[in-house]
Order: C-alpha cells, then structure tokens, then sequence
C-alpha cells in the first residue's frame, strides 16, 4: 500500500542520489582529463590520431546537436561542450542531451481528459466574443484553444499579491471542502504553514474528503520527512511523487520537475501561482529579505481548467480516480449560487518536456510580448530567455510599447542573477525599464499587457521553465481582477531600484566576463 512513498531508507537514498547526480558531472570532467594524459603517456605517437577520432565523434555529435529543431541556446551550449571537451561533452549528452529522458519519465502516457462537446462549442462560443471584443487577445485566446486549453467565462478571478492573504484565503476554503482537495506543489515544506495545512487536511480526510497529493521529489529532498508522508496516507491522504530521485540516481532524470502549483476543491475553486508551500513564502522565515509573491484564485466554471491538469497529472502518475471524471466538475447546482455573470474570460493552460520540441508558455510569452499595444508589464524572479523573445521585447519597446521588467533585488542565486544581467544592456539601450525589487526576493510569475490581459502563474522567464519544468498558469483577458495585479506591480515598482543605462555601464569588467560565460550555459542553470 505505501510502495509509491518514500521511506525513511529512501530519504537517505534521495540525498545520496543528488549528491552523486553533481559528482557525475564532476567525473565527466576527470573522464575527459584521464582520457588525455592516457592517451599521451601510453598510446605516445598514436595519441594524436586516437584523440582526433574522438574530436571528430563529438563534431559528428554537435552537427546532429545542430540539427535538431528547438532552442538555439540548448544547441549553442552543447555544441561548445562537444568541441571542447568531446569526452566529457558526450558523456553527458548521453545522460541529458537527449528527448528520451523525458519521455523515459515514470509517467502513464496517456491523453488529456477529453472535452465534451457542449464544452467545446461554449469555448468557441467565448473566443468569438473575446475576438469581436479584442481581436489581438481573440487571437491568443485561439492559439490557446487550438491546443486544448479551453476559454473560459461567468468565473470570478481575484489575484494575491501577498503569500499570507494567499493562504487564509485556501485555508479557509480547504476547511469547508466537502468533496475532494488536489494539491500539486513543486514544494511542500515541514513548518508552521505546513501544520496548519496539514491539521486541516487530516480533519478533512476524517470526514470523508477525497484529498490527493502530488510533490515534485527533488524540491522536497531536504523539506518532507518520510514519515509525515506516511502519517499523511494512514489519515486517508493519497499521495503520488513526481520522478522520485532515489529511483534515477543512474540515469539523471531529475532535471525534469513538476514547478506547478495547484490546489483545488470541490470543484469550484481552484488556486495556481508562484506561491510554494513554504514558511518563507508567508513571512515567518527570511531567506532573501522580503519575500514576494502573487497567487490568483479561479472560482466558477473555469476552475475545472486546473482541476483537469491536476487530474491528467494524477493518472499519469498510475494513480487511480476513484469516479469518473466529470464528477470533479464544477456542477451546475455549484456555480449557481453566484450571482451575475463575471466579466472577461479565463484560460487555464499548461506545459511540459513532454511536448518538447513545442512549448506553449514560451510562445505564449512571445504572442504577449508581440500583441501588446500601449504596456507590458512583468515580474519574474529569473531572466533567461531566447534571442527572439530578447528582440521582440526590443522591438515592443522601440514601437512606443511601455515595456517594464521586475526583478529580484536579493536574489536566491548569484549565478542566475549575473545571466539576467547579461540582457540589461541591450533592453535598456531600446527602451526596456528594468526595476530591481530592494526589499528582497521577488519570487511572483506575472505579465501585463495594454491594461486588459495578464499571465498568472509557475512560468518563469527561464530555459527550465520553458523547456524542462512542467508548469501551470491562467491567461486573465479583461477580467477584473487584472487591474488588482497592475496595482501590486505599481506597489513592486515603487519599492524598486530602476536600473539606469549609464550606471550599468560602469559595472566592473568580471561582471561583465562572467555574463558572457555564464549566459552560454545558462540552460543548466
């Protein structure tokens, strides 16, 4: 009964196996290092022909590296690692280079939940109004739609700009369940936020709530004991782990995680955000300084957007629903009790490596950025995109667009924050404003667009994001609560530090050599 959860032996196998997945990493390099001193001490006058076999397997290598359709970054990166060092670089384009490691996942593959037909025509139905209304977001809403994400209206949305207010507001919900809780978090970490949680979960579940649970294993590592897993599904929790660690320690599989953030309940509410579930992210423990986030919360019929991600997720994972799948919906006799119809439309969507070479977050970032007419707006806590989506923000901003960029003031991670920095040159010399959050970590995943439009949810402005995570968001169109996140990043900005062209210019020359090593590999990052 419990063979899917951890043990306490295999929470030190998952600390082992982290530890061993850098070493690896590590022994590619001594590979490549013994390699040559072999080849030179005992192969002597041979050497040279031995060693240009192996350059030109890695030149074969790199040339199929080239090849392949997806990110131009992903190609530079390894490429320069295949024809500088070609022992260690096809090592680990064995281990990591690859498509396979992602569709070698311990997942099901299995389809979506398929969509009913009235469903579809109510879809259809929304984008032709939202076309007539906006036709540039009528556009988006459609690429959207086109692959699977369905438009929703008559759902009331409210954005959280702070982690507190964000988790009374599910604290309160989970309290009142009475059907099923799904939570799915990348994080879910021992601490004074987590025993509330958990004291009202345990009481759920002694009343008869279905309550599932899916972490990602490697963001958990060090922040989940064994044991409370166990204590979770002996109170009647289910629970199911995403590419558990101890399981891959041979072939290093844990660069693919699942950074979503979802929770739903009954069928009627459901959150998404950058919000972990974690002390920090409320205030009672201080890693960065302040630590900022923003969360929103879908209620009405557009819930099941997120609640159909979770369960596809959950049946992937081999874990079993325990009715059919449209007793999760959002029924009728739930949604009536509110009053009116909701203004604008809602569109949950999703993305993972499971789609790869196609990446609907990062075109769908690339269509804001291009379809804004008048403002882009955006919070990310890490920046390390593609050239394109560098030069449309470009482009955006020398067309007249008001295009802002926050970020972290404190960062959790040097490295990421010297490859951010890498871009400030050229934004800023096209008429980027970029703003740095002082007070501390800004954590939050938002966009902004002409006042009307927002993206809320896990995608950061990264490779991992965009390539190997799978994440979660809602795309927001003219829908109230968008003037709510507008307000908070006015408040984000002015509690900023805007990055001046001039000052930049007078950063130190290591800085600046650090930007250009660190941004070629900035896909491992």
């Amino acid at each position: 009964m419990h063979k899917n959860l951890p043990r306490t032996t295999e929470r030190t196998e998952r600390r082992i196996s982290a530890a061993t997945s850098i070493g690896m990493c590590a022994l590619t390099v001594i590979a490549q290092i013994g390699t040559t001193l072999f080849l030179t001490h005992f192969l002597q006058e041979k050497a040279t022909y031995v060693y240009s076999i192996l350059e030109l397997a890695g030149v074969i290598v790199a040339i199929r590296v080239y090849q392949r359709p997806g990110s131009p970054t992903y190609k530079l990166a390894w490429m320069c690692l295949l024809l500088a060092l070609p022992v260690s670089g096809m090592l680990l384009f064995c281990l990591w280079g690859g498509t396979h490691q992602a569709k070698s996942l311990s997942l099901r593959q299995i389809p979506p939940i398929p969509l009913r037909h009235g469903q579809h025509l109510a879809s259809e139905k929304n984008l032709a109004q939202l076309r007539r209304q906006s036709p540039a977001w009528g556009r988006l809403a459609a690429y959207l739609q086109k692959r699977g994400f369905i438009l929703y209206r008559n759902t009331d949305a409210r954005y959280f700009g702070d982690g507190a207010a964000f988790f009374q507001d599910l604290i309160d919900h989970l309290s009142r369940a009475e059907t099923y809780i799904f939570l799915e978090y990348y994080i879910l970490a021992e601490g004074q936020l987590w025993d509330r949680m958990l004291e009202v979960l345990t009481e759920r579940a002694r009343q008869g709530v279905e309550i599932k649970i899916i972490f990602d294993d490697f963001g958990n590592i060090t922040r989940m004991r064994g044991e409370t897993i166990e204590r979770m599904q002996a109170d009647g929790m289910e629970v199911r782990i995403f590419n558990p660690v101890h399981q891959y320690v041979n072939r290093l599989y844990f660069n693919y995680r699942d950074h979503r953030k979802i929770l739903c309940v009954d069928g009627q509410y459901a959150y998404t955000g950058g919000v972990n579930v974690a002390d920090e992210y409320v205030g009672i423990v201080r890693r960065f300084g302040e630590w900022k986030d923003g969360g929103v919360l879908l209620e009405g019929p557009g819930a099941w957007g997120l609640t159909a991600q979770f369960i596809h997720m959950w049946e992937m994972l081999s874990g079993r629903m325990h009715r059919e799948h449209d007793y999760y919906r959002c029924h009728a006799a739930a949604c009536s009790d509110r009053t009116g119809e909701s203004a604008g439309f809602c569109q949950p969507f999703s993305d993972g490596p499971m789609n790869n070479p196609d990446n609907p977050a990062e075109d769908l970032y690339l269509r804001c950025i291009t379809s804004a007419q008048t403002s882009l707006w955006m919070t990310t806590p890490y920046f390390a995109v593609e050239d394109s989506v560098v030069q449309a923000l470009c482009i955006a901003a020398g067309s007249g667009v008001d295009v802002r960029l926050m970020l972290p003031g404190i960062p959790d991670h040097q490295y990421t924050d010297i490859v951010a920095g890498s871009y400030f040159e050229r934004l800023l010399r096209h008429g980027v404003k970029i703003y740095r959050f002082t007070p501390g970590f800004l954590h939050a995943k938002s966009l902004t667009a002409d006042g009307e439009m927002a993206l809320v949810g896990t995608v950061n402005m990264d490779y991992r994001s965009f390539q190997l995570h799978c994440e979660c968001g809602v795309a927001l169109y003219g829908v109230p609560c968008v003037r709510e996140l507008i307000a908070d990043m006015e408040e984000i900005m002015a509690r900023s530090v805007q990055v001046e062209a001039e000052a930049w210019e007078k950063r130190s020359w290591l800085r600046r050599g650090m930007e250009k090593i660190l941004k070629v590999f900035s896909i491992w990052m």
